[in-house]
């Protein structure tokens, strides 16, 4: 058993007798989108550095498998979209073209490069402005495991005396149970591991997969759970009445797309239904993905936004892309 390191008292945020932490002290919770990944390329231990310097409260990590069950930090279930791993490993793709982080070993993904997220067929980046990553460059960036994560934020937390958590997302969890991987038994002994336990620890657990968070229920879980809530069709029924008393029966909170408060005329959501009804419920709102360089049309800055959403909405936390300037804002409105 590895040792917890402990971790210093922090402000503490609270609504409907649950609690988020939050280290910068502000009543809001800056949540780290994959690290800094306005500035380096998603999901590695340079970015998830730069977001703990930048004042991020929490650190978020996607996490899927390796082909031996060890938890990974990447978005996608493939890895061509941010890694070199057609050029590593080519023949190593599934007859559709994709390379799934599920058929290599950790040891092999370690030898892979993160780049940038870009279009697999055309090769241009998703966001050109961001980090110029090069194939080629002496600068080599690798996929991180869920523990490396860990022992750099707890580690960071003691070297400084903050309270900077972990926000993992179990990606594509019914997937991995069909590949024959118990997702999240594995995921709750790594964060037990290391001291994550309990609503009072420095960790949230996300998924947009409720069967994920049920899951973890029905695991013994006490850990402090967000249901993430996307912008189309299929999550309709969360975003009602009966859908949020449901939410409210195996999570402490939601993570909405930010379509589901403000749509993209600039126009509130029924109201503000969605935030209003899940105060109501106990519920914690964190809203994904504010970014400085894809602004929205019905807003003119960053700060714009930002204002508009976790002060006129009342929103609890946000995640975002550009931790700095989220974390200068509320510091600014003092």
């Amino acid at each position: 058993m590895r040792k917890r390191l402990l971790v210093p008292l922090a402000f503490v945020v609270a609504i409907g007798g649950l609690a988020v932490v939050a280290a910068s002290g502000h009543e809001k919770v800056i949540v780290a989108h994959r690290g800094a990944s306005g500035y380096l390329p998603e999901h590695t231990i340079a970015g998830y550095a730069m977001a703990y310097g930048m004042g991020a409260d929490f650190i978020e990590p996607d996490l899927m498998l390796t082909k031996d069950g060890v938890p990974i930090a990447l978005h996608d279930r493939t890895l061509e979209s941010t890694t070199d791993v057609a050029d590593v490993f080519p023949g190593r793709a599934r007859d559709d073209g994709r390379y799934y982080a599920i058929d290599f070993t950790l040891e092999e993904i370690k030898r892979l490069a993160v780049l940038e997220r870009f279009n697999r067929d055309t090769g241009v980046p998703t966001f050109p402005a961001r980090f110029p990553s090069a194939r080629d460059g002496a600068l080599v960036l690798r996929v991180p495991t869920l523990v490396e994560v860990i022992e750099l934020v707890q580690g960071l937390n003691a070297s400084t005396g903050r309270s900077v958590g972990i926000y993992p997302e179990t990606k594509s969890s019914v997937w991995h149970q069909e590949q024959g991987l118990d997702f999240e038994r594995i995921v709750m002994g790594v964060l037990a591991e290391y001291g994550y336990t309990t609503k009072d620890d420095l960790v949230i657990v996300q998924s947009f997969e409720s069967d994920s968070l049920l899951r973890l229920r029905e695991l013994g879980s006490e850990l402090f759970l967000v249901q993430l809530i996307g912008g189309g069709d299929a999550y309709a029924p969360m975003v009602t009445p009966e859908g949020m008393d449901q939410i409210a029966g195996y999570a402490d909170g939601i993570g909405p797309s930010m379509t589901r408060i403000i749509d993209g005329d600039g126009n509130w959501v029924n109201d503000n239904f969605l935030v209003r009804e899940a105060h109501a419920r106990g519920l914690q709102v964190h809203p994904y993905t504010m970014r400085a360089d894809v602004l929205p049309g019905y807003v003119g800055s960053f700060e714009e936004l930002l204002e508009l959403f976790l002060f006129e909405a009342g929103v609890d936390g946000v995640f975002t892309d550009h931790t700095d300037l989220a974390v200068r804002f509320l510091r600014e409105r003092e």
